[in-house]
């Protein structure tokens, strides 16, 4: 190895890794840059690198556009039947934070539902449904609109539990006709085409950091 020019051979040596030159069997070391972005996931595609079904996976999407990217791992999962924001990132530590229940990052769901949603209905998934000795609550959860046989729900959700809203929703005997996710704490799913994707912008990732440090931050009682 050679550091600014010089062979060395102490492999505890120091280094700068923002400033210092290292060089490895005539090959230069570079930081691996971090990408965030940020997918509107169609229904249909699963949330995996590769699926032992042959299913088509949320990499196609990445795939599609011919843009030379680094590894990326998606940030928590959106199952096969849902759709819309899915976070991607080569920081494994920052998805890791987005994604842990101790975070309490909000994420917020559009579910239209093959019923019409009464105020008991609302008021079960805010009170809490019992699944497997386990009872699952919503943050939020109301009506945003209404046809004549169904309607759609927006519900929060700030630490989440796989398909959770799908099994609240079965419990009682509702029927989930769609399911968007259109926010992550203060990212907005907004108007990115359905099967595209994008990066971060700095504004974003900073926006996200400090809702994450936010919510991590406990709270001192007097």
């Amino acid at each position: 190895m050679r550091l600014n020019g010089s062979v060395q051979r102490d492999p505890e040596k120091p280094v700068r890794l923002h400033s210092d030159r290292i060089v490895v069997d005539d090959h230069e070391a570079a930081l691996k840059k971090k990408i965030y972005l940020m997918m509107n996931k169609p229904r249909g595609l699963v949330t995996t690198a590769s699926d032992e079904k042959g299913r088509e996976t949320v990499y196609s999407v990445l795939a599609s556009t011919g843009e030379s990217l680094p590894w990326v791992a998606p940030v928590g999962r959106l199952d096969k039947a849902s759709e819309g924001l899915l976070l991607l990132t080569n920081d494994s530590e920052w998805g890791a934070h987005v994604a842990a229940p101790e975070t309490h990052l909000e994420k917020t769901y559009h579910v239209q539902i093959a019923t019409i949603a009464s105020d008991s209905l609302i008021a079960a998934m805010l009170k809490g449904v019992s699944i497997n000795c386990e009872i699952l609550t919503v943050k939020e959860c109301r009506l945003l609109r209404s046809g004549e046989k169904n309607c759609w729900l927006e519900i929060v959700l700030d630490k989440g539990k796989n398909r959770q809203i799908r099994r609240m929703l079965a419990s009682v005997g509702v029927e989930v006709l769609r399911l968007l996710r259109v926010s992550i704490g203060p990212l907005q799913l907004g108007t990115l085409a359905k099967g595209t994707y994008r990066r971060l912008s700095a504004e974003e990732k900073l926006a996200m950091d400090r809702a994450m440090k936010r919510r991590s931050s406990p709270v001192h009682w007097r």
